[in-house]
């Protein structure tokens, strides 16, 4: 084995520099990972409704029941 440590000729202000890019490197695989995972969880919704009737997709609102109609008097 080499008796000269690896890190022993470089300046300690490229090691940051280094390890900084490598932990933005490592932030941006991760977000790309999740914004995938997001991404495939929306076309699989997207591909099951797409086998869904054209009836249910015109079909009125669940909620028009629950909404409250508000008459405003003109003074």
């Amino acid at each position: 084995m080499s008796e000269q440590q690896i890190y022993e000729g470089q300046d300690h202000i490229i090691r940051l520099r280094v390890w900084a890019l490598g932990q933005m490197v490592w932030g941006a695989f991760v977000a790309g990972a999740v914004l995938a995972v997001i991404a495939a969880i929306v076309l699989v919704v997207w591909v099951v409704s797409q086998f869904l009737d054209a009836r249910s997709k015109t079909m009125p609102s669940p909620y028009s029941a629950v909404q409250i109609v508000r008459t405003v008097e003109a003074v």
